[in-house]
Parts: C-alpha cells; structure tokens; sequence
C-alpha cells in the first residue's frame, strides 16, 4: 500500500471540524480512500472519495495520487442529498 501524506491544509481542516464535533480520524479518511462508496476525477489529476459518515452526511476527501504516496490536499462534510444524487 502507498504511503498517505496529509497537507497542513487538511491537518487544520481535522482540527477545525473536532472544533464544531464532527471527530474524523486518521484511519477513516485513509478507508475512504482505499475503499470509497463513490469516486469522482477532478480537473488537474485530482480525485475526489467519498463515504458516508452518518445518515446525513459523507465525508469528501480530495487527493492526488503520485507513484509513491498519496497526497491529501483537504477534506470536507457534505451533505447526502447534494452528493449521492446518482
């Protein structure tokens, strides 16, 4: 398995979250990127992986995928009825 690498960027956005209650662990943005109820390809080489945090919302995560590591540039909640329309 590759190596993940998080940006500072999405080490603050943990942060900033656990600060309005919604905890996501390590270990549950790397599932979503190695086991994603839906994956989606972005502009400039970017992918985006999503899975379901709880009833009403996912956990979107947006990364880039060298040939050595993983490098996750930020995360974000979003709501299930914006994101899982198909």
């Amino acid at each position: 398995m590759k190596e993940i690498r998080f940006s500072d960027h999405a080490r603050l956005k943990m942060e900033i979250l656990a600060n309005h209650e919604i905890t996501i662990d390590i270990d549950f943005v790397t599932e979503t990127i190695r086991s994603p109820d839906k994956l989606e390809t972005e502009a400039e080489n970017k992918l985006i992986a999503q899975k379901c945090l709880d009833e009403n919302l996912v956990l979107r995560v947006v990364y880039r995928e060298f040939s050595a590591f993983i490098f996750i540039i930020t995360l974000y909640p979003g709501r299930r009825s914006r994101y899982e329309k198909d």
